[in-house]
């Protein structure tokens, strides 16, 4: 008996060290694959803008790239645009946010589920449906705006108007009434209990959804370069146009440099105003308020004007030139997609729709793999400071991926990953990788709210009751996670899909991807290719469209939307 009692403990022990070297092991693995596809990358990207061609640190490459007037035009055209694009969404979306999430009306979750559509959209295909839209022969072409600044500050609104009407609206949905209702008690107008109560407790939300679209805004990528071409450059398409067109690396790497600092100071803001909104948030139960006109004519009105004007007719006008060849109604441009058109290519569409769904399952699966580890491993509590330390820092490393855009992705890959013992260029998993890397911090958010949710006592009782840690892990914390594995997927699936940046500058001409060969298309000349680029946008929009739908149905109530 006494034999048996030493073996247990012994055993016991063993265990625990197989356990904890599993851990280390998959956390080995993860980070491993974080220095790998994004840390070395990065930090070879940084150190090319610090040498010269023969290798020789110097701040020469620098400061010529500085002295360039064309440099600092590009700099204040991104943040003015982007300035300019977020004030917009700000403007327009919060007037949505009270009629979409506070306000009771019939038709009201519809909408919502409608207004969030632009938001999953391919970037390439925004694009492409402005400039459809805003075409000499397009339905607003009598403006005059095809081509120009004003027309990609639109295209941008229309593409981040749902993050302000959802991330102001959840927290509004959430502010305890009784605030405002104690202030109209003591004789405060509508107006003011807005302007002293509602505002005040909406500022972190607010701040947080502006340092997002600001970042969205300032890295947009295949909007710029469909809409605005090398007129109206910002940070990002120069990045890839000094890349591909000039074979100019060290000046690219300068500007990815100014980029990088631009999305560190928004990401910082991001999450200090994301901290202060979880302060912000009352207790009370969410209580949708009547209908009112006098209070609610005036952001419904607005909300229907956005709704019609910036979000419906430059996708309904997508549709439409689809279905047009010539004057005439027809399935013409989608029969063409068979083949190539006059642009080149040596794959056809359909092809490249095989290509992007064979990548983004690959990528889906290597990023929700990863996704899952990571989550498991944030959800962690250690008990020393130093381990709660190291868990915030493996925090912070895993979200920089979803701060840093996909070209600077893309470019550190193309400079990087090019010789022994990784030499990628010619491997097609280098596309996959890319997309994985943009999608994990997605997978990660998604996942870890339910996961840190386990009440500890849960799996204490368990242990207490002599369950392994392999129970504990298999029966409370893998169902748990499980919850939010549909939404994680999709999110990862469409992103995978839609994925622009980074594909085009990893993509083979003999692997393209959807997203790359309407890209092509739009930019050669001929009515078929054009008409074939609308058809395959509009396949593109559809695919993605539905899987975020299906996904979002699976949505756990703990995760918030951004």
């Amino acid at each position: 008996m006494r034999a048996a009692t030493r073996r247990q403990p012994h055993s016991g022990r063993t265990g625990m060290r197989l356990w904890r070297a599993c851990w280390v092991l998959a956390g080995a693995v993860a980070l491993g694959f974080l220095v790998i596809f994004f840390a070395a990358p990065a930090a070879n990207l940084i150190a090319k803008g610090f040498v010269d061609e023969a290798g020789n640190p110097t701040w020469q490459v620098m400061a010529s790239t500085f002295e360039s007037s064309r440099t600092w035009r590009i700099i204040r055209f991104t943040l003015g645009q982007a300035g300019l694009g977020t004030a917009l969404c700000l403007l327009l979306g919060i007037p949505g946010a009270h009629l979409l999430y506070r306000v009771r009306w019939p038709g009201r979750t519809v909408a919502r589920g409608l207004v969030s559509v632009p938001f999953v959209l391919p970037t390439v295909v925004v694009g492409v449906a402005f400039r459809t839209l805003l075409a000499s022969n397009g339905r607003l072409g009598f403006l005059g705006l095809d081509g120009s600044w004003q027309a990609i500050t639109a295209a941008l609104v229309f593409f981040n108007y749902s993050v302000v009407v959802r991330t102001v609206g959840s927290t509004w949905s959430q502010l305890d009434p009784r605030r405002g209702e104690a202030a109209a008690a003591l004789g405060a107008s509508p107006a003011r209990v807005f302007r002293t109560v509602t505002l005040p407790a909406l500022g972190p939300a607010i701040a947080s959804a502006a340092s997002v679209v600001f970042l969205f805004c300032a890295s947009a990528f295949g909007v710029v370069l469909v809409m605005g071409g090398t007129k109206y450059s910002t940070l990002e398409t120069e990045i890839y146009l000094q890349t591909v067109e000039f074979l100019d690396l060290p000046t690219a790497s300068s500007l990815a440099i100014v980029q990088l600092l631009v999305v560190a100071l928004c990401l910082y803001l991001s999450g200090c105003a994301q901290h202060r909104m979880q302060r912000s948030l009352g207790s009370a139960t969410p209580r949708l308020l009547p209908f009112r006109p006098r209070r609610d004519l005036g952001p419904a009105l607005l909300t229907v004007l956005v709704a019609v004007l910036l979000l419906l007719a430059p996708v309904l006008t997508l549709v439409e030139r689809s279905l047009r060849v010539g004057e005439n109604w027809s399935l013409g441009n989608y029969r063409a997609l068979g083949g190539v058109g006059d642009s080149g290519m040596i794959v056809s569409v359909w092809q490249a729709l095989g290509n992007s769904l064979t990548t983004a399952v690959q990528a889906t699966v290597l990023a929700v793999g990863l996704g899952v580890i990571v989550a498991l491993l944030l959800s962690r509590r250690p008990a020393s400071r130093w381990g709660r330390a190291g868990r915030s820092l493996a925090d912070g490393l895993f979200m920089l991926p979803l701060g840093v855009s996909a070209v600077t992705v893309g470019f550190g890959f193309l400079i990087t990953l090019d010789r022994p013992p990784l030499d990628l260029r010619s491997s097609p998993i280098l596309v996959p990788i890319a997309q994985a890397m943009v999608a994990i911090p997605l997978v990660v958010r998604v996942l870890l709210p339910s996961v840190r949710g386990i009440d500890p006592r849960q799996q204490e009782a368990a242990a207490a009751l002599g369950a392994a840690p392999w129970r504990v892990l298999g029966t409370i914390d893998l169902p748990v996670l499980g919850r939010g594995l549909g939404l994680a997927v999709g999110f990862a699936f469409s992103t995978s899909l839609g994925e622009f940046g980074a594909t085009s500058f990893l993509s083979r001409p003999d692997h393209m991807t959807l997203p790359v060969a309407i890209g092509r298309l739009i930019s050669q000349p001929g009515a078929q290719n054009y008409g074939m680029a609308m058809a395959a946008s509009v396949i593109l929009a559809a695919m993605t469209v539905i899987v975020m739908s299906v996904a979002e149905t699976m949505r756990p109530g703990e995760v918030t939307p951004w």
